[in-house]
């Protein structure tokens, strides 16, 4: 066999852009270089992974081949740029150190589960970390909540603090294991540890913590676990006095909690679950999967009342697979906090704030650095489609179809997240939460400042919502004042860019945007739109009619109110009588606060004085009160515990199997106004009252009043292509969390020629409303 001459070598020098540091890409191409016989060197830098190889021609090419269509699981390419050279003469290939470069970025992974590798090790008594709970390799384990700055090495993530053992070493060094450079690599003699601590900080037990904490769980207490991204509170999901203690200690009286179940086999006792659902609760990134909950479930009801979902998650750290299988329970597993406050993170500031809710502290000395919730996800028409997105999803962006610029979307009131774009990515920051406290604000503030370090984004413009009080306005507005330019966006103009960009499109839609409450570009309250939109420009065409919110602010908390100023407004006196001696005619079946029936005659007469004298009663043209008026006046849920109650047990009384089937619906009218189309709802209420009457039962009330709500978008939207010829719709807001409404909706627009665009990635509530504003913000002039 002849010896390669220099002539027939060749030297491709190779760029790799996307996930790729931190996922086991560096030993990949190692031993791919190796298997096929090439020399030369791979590194890590601040914005890439550069490779050159040097070799047969026909070898570099099955190289880069298999670079694409063979990298690990968890890495994600982008873009793959290749140079070719002269060769240099190399001996053999190597894995060279990391190199910082000035103003550069790199993508991050996020956290992902335990692999199936790990967890056999986790769970293997003769393995040397058999129930080590921070056991990881490149292909697993937290990656995000621990990175300080890039490059990904060790040295930049909290795991700098512990030294590994010459057993760690040796793997850490090895290109050839798994845990070739995996930077939170350690073990039981090196690594981090847990300690079990009471209430008030007192060490329990530092011989087998987990087990002890297991031991607890089952005896009833209420214990934090330090997690990936912060404290979770645990309890034992099957009893019910110890969730309602739960409930009182956080003071979250009805909103829903997520379990967490051993395994898949486990949360089919509890759930109908589907082959996506499986796949999506499976999957790396083991979110929250909301799922039809099976009627013999040994779950107690108090997790999640009056619901028909329920939110399970199965172990996503080694620390939970030891604790799921000691307890053999099913866990609620819910965010370290009280109210809305951000997740507990530290031991410090998690016994000072959880120690008047948890028993005990299952606490460990590996720092986490940034704060981060439990991805929340669904699964409608066979898609998977993000309700919350955080764990295991942040900070990996949204791709965009253009060029972005550097701009900052402070995002809204409720379900906050920012968003920084950049080139072609929007790095949607994960959840915040409510901006409705300076804890809330300063998590903001510290994740923005470590996505501004890690990304290298120095905002030029920053955009917000139109409303002039939520602190995420005020917090643009103190940035405008160094220099920064200010571009206000309307709020469901941001919903439906959002949409565009969650599914890369740039083309004129008609977008239906249905939500709670938004500020108007007409300084009314807005949420039941159609709009013409892009990224540059809306057209408001049509909308709900305006009704007041009697109360403002207070309306939305009691719906109770949103559906007596609608009767009155729209029907008169006589009818709001009607609806109160029905529904005291089936007083009992529902709590007090649940019925209109139970209002004094009191409060009645001044929501009237108000609508008359328009005090405290802003016009509202919401689907989302539409909803909660619907709610309220089916003596469903009067008063509200958490955001989109009302609207939410109104969708779960459609849930009846006498319901099934069921496709009549109400009318309505559509009127236009100076070239605006405007829906008119006093033949809905009149009907839907006059089945109160005749003893209609809710559900059935319910599923033709989402009929008509289906019936009435896609009515809306052929008369706006007539006009405008435009095909695309675009659906987004809080009220298409609703599953049976999403799907009458898709199904009647498809089915009448229009091609449908709903969110995946980017929830369709306002945590997407920040990725909105900032691509608007780009195309501002």
């Amino acid at each position: 066999m002849l010896k390669a001459t220099k002539q027939s070598l060749k030297l491709a020098s190779i760029s790799v852009r996307g996930v790729v540091q931190g996922v086991g890409f560096r030993p990949f191409v190692y031993g791919l270089a190796v298997k096929h016989n090439l020399k030369g060197w791979v590194y890590n830098t601040s914005e890439d992974v550069r490779i050159e190889v040097e070799g047969q021609a026909q070898a570099i090419e099955r190289f880069e081949q298999e670079l694409r269509t063979k990298a690990p699981p968890l890495a994600c390419i982008e873009n793959v740029t290749i140079e070719y050279h002269a060769p240099r003469g190399y001996k053999r290939f190597e894995i060279r150190q990391s190199q910082a470069q000035e103003g550069k970025y790199q993508l991050i992974s996020p956290d992902v589960a335990t692999c199936q590798a790990c967890l056999g090790e986790l769970l293997d008594p003769e393995d040397r970390r058999y129930r080590y709970p921070f056991t990881n390799c490149t292909n697993c384990g937290p990656r995000f909540t621990i990175i300080e700055d890039m490059p990904y090495d060790r040295p930049q993530t909290t795991m700098r603090y512990f030294q590994m053992c010459p057993q760690c070493q040796a793997e850490y060094d090895n290109p050839l294991d798994r845990r070739f450079h995996a930077q939170p690599n350690a073990c039981p003699k090196c690594g981090p540890q847990v300690q079990l601590v009471d209430n008030q900080g007192n060490l329990v037990t530092e011989s087998n913590p987990i087990a002890v904490a297991s031991q607890l769980l089952k005896e009833g207490k209420i214990v934090a676990i330090k997690g990936l991204g912060g404290f979770l509170l645990a309890c034992d999901a099957t009893n019910d006095d110890v969730v309602k203690t739960l409930r009182q200690r956080k003071k979250r009286s009805s909103k829903p909690f997520a379990i967490m179940v051993t395994n898949t086999e486990e949360a089919k006792k509890h759930c109908y679950v589907s082959p996506e659902e499986e796949n999506l609760l499976t999957s790396p990134q083991s979110p929250i999967v909301l799922m039809r909950w099976r009627e013999d479930s040994s779950v107690s009801r108090e997790v999640a009342p009056n619901l028909r979902f329920l939110g399970i998650m199965l172990p996503y750290t080694p620390l939970h697979h030891i604790l799921l299988r000691d307890t053999g329970l099913p866990l609620v597993m819910t965010s370290g906090n009280l109210s809305e406050e951000p997740i507990a993170r530290d031991n410090d500031e998690a016994l000072r704030r959880l120690s008047g809710i948890a028993d005990y502290f299952l606490i460990h000395n590996r720092d986490i650095y940034s704060r981060y919730d439990d991805s929340v996800a669904i699964v409608e028409r066979g898609t998977g489609q993000l309700v919350r997105r955080a764990r295991s999803y942040a900070p990996y962006p949204i791709r965009l179809p253009f060029q972005a610029k550097q701009v900052l979307g402070c995002g809204a009131e409720e379900k906050n997240t920012f968003c920084l774009t950049k080139d072609n990515y929007a790095f949607l920051s994960q959840h915040i939460g409510d901006m409705e406290n300076m804890e809330t604000l300063e998590h903001f503030d510290s994740t923005l400042s470590l996505y501004k370090r890690l990304f290298h984004v120095e905002p030029e413009i920053v955009a917000h919502d139109l409303h002039p009080d939520y602190l995420a306005t005020k917090y643009a507005q103190e940035l405008s004042e160094s220099g920064l330019k200010l571009v206000p966006v309307q709020h469901h103009h941001a919903h439906i860019a959002s949409c565009l960009a969650d599914n890369g499109l740039e083309s004129l839609v008609i977008g239906v945007a249905f939500d709670g409450t938004g500020m108007g570009a007409d300084g009314n309250i807005w949420g039941g739109e159609f709009l013409v939109a892009d990224y540059r420009n809306f057209t408001r065409v049509g909308h709900l009619e305006y009704l007041p919110l009697v109360g403002g602010a207070a309306a939305i908390k009691r719906p109770y109110r949103t559906a007596i100023g609608y009767v009155l407004t729209l029907l008169g006196e006589n009818a709001l009588s009607t609806v109160i001696a029905t529904l005291n005619e089936v007083k009992g079946k529902q709590s007090q606060l649940a019925s209109i029936g139970q209002v004094t005659e009191v409060e009645i007469e001044i929501i009237k004085r108000q609508i008359e004298r328009k005090i405290n009663s802003p016009l509202c043209s919401s689907m989302g009160r539409l909803f909660d008026a619907m709610s309220a006046l089916l003596g469903i849920r009067g008063e509200i515990d958490y955001e989109g109650q009302a609207a939410v047990e109104l969708e779960m009384a459609t849930y009846d199997e006498a319901c099934a089937g069921v496709q009549e619906s109400y009318p309505y009218r559509i009127l236009e106004d100076r070239g605006v189309r405007i829906v008119q709802l006093r033949d809905l209420l009149s009907a839907v009252i006059e089945d109160l009457h005749q003893g209609v039962s809710k559900g059935r009330i319910s599923v033709k009043f989402h009929n008509t709500v289906a019936r009435m978008i896609n009515e809306m939207c052929l008369l706006i292509a007539e006009e405008t010829s435009i095909t695309h719709v675009a659906l987004s807001g809080g009220v298409f969390q609703n599953r049976l409404l999403l799907r009458k909706t898709v199904n009647l627009l498809e089915s009448n020629g229009f091609r449908v665009f709903t969110h995946r990635r980017v929830p369709c509530n306002d945590g997407g409303i920040s990725l909105g504003q900032a691509v608007i913000a780009n195309f501002a002039t």
